[in-house]
């Protein structure tokens, strides 16, 4: 790779860093907890997201930005789910950034909502480079994807902080190895929490929604902290 190249590209992530910062802080000033999903093609993303919403917005504001190169299709899943839903087109570019983001959320009252889903596009290279402002990247894995995917995409599991292994009602049918996709999860990011779902059965689904309310929780800053920082 050439010097003019490694340069521009350093750049550009510099740039996107900046843009991540400021969004960061305005989620916070908002007390929205934002959570980027990454994933591979057909791991199942929009379909956990679909289930996710509609058990949040029962009881909280929830918003969702949807990453694709082309099409609605998955916006258009979520419409019914809840949540303020807002489309993405990427076009040829094969990763979210902050930028877009950022344009995205124009015009939103981002008080009124307790979560932020950012559904990336699918794909496990480019959005390991991307900051988003997110509290938390979650990435999924389905089951029938191969127990050496953490091991061929270790920089997107090393940037995750909770692993989704998805399509869990299909184990047995794909011959799941439960022991080895786990050992290679830990190869490349000793101690990442890994939860197991299947949206389609609702395995999983409860701890999974438990566990975002109990994140989000331990987000928030304390009453005391608020009190103090307006003084």
């Amino acid at each position: 790779m050439s010097p003019r190249i490694v340069e521009v590209r350093k750049n550009v992530l510099r740039k996107n860093d900046e843009i991540a910062s400021l969004l960061r802080e305005r989620f916070r000033q908002a007390g929205v907890f934002v959570v980027s999903l990454v994933s591979s093609p057909g791991a199942g993303k929009t379909t956990v997201l679909q289930a996710t919403v509609s058990a949040l917005a029962r009881r909280h504001g929830v918003g969702v930005l949807v990453g694709d190169l082309a099409t609605d299709c998955d916006a258009r899943r979520l419409e019914g789910c809840g949540a303020r839903v807002q489309q993405i087109t990427t076009g040829t570019v094969c990763h979210l950034d902050a930028e877009m983001v950022r344009v995205a959320l124009e015009g939103w009252d981002l008080a009124a909502l307790d979560f932020l889903f950012l559904e990336n596009v699918g794909n496990l290279v480019c959005p390991s480079s991307y900051d988003l402002g997110e509290a938390i990247r979650i990435v999924l894995l389905s089951v029938t994807e191969g127990e050496d995917k953490p091991l061929k995409y270790p920089t997107i599991f090393n940037t995750a902080d909770l692993a989704m292994i998805t399509k869990i009602d299909l184990a047995d049918a794909v011959a799941f190895r439960r022991d080895d996709l786990n050992g290679n999860i830990d190869a490349v990011r000793p101690g990442l929490e890994v939860l197991e779902t299947s949206a389609r059965t609702g395995a999983g689904m409860d701890a999974w929604i438990r566990r975002l309310e109990a994140l989000r929780e331990a987000a928030r800053p304390s009453h005391g902290a608020d009190e103090a920082g307006r003084r």
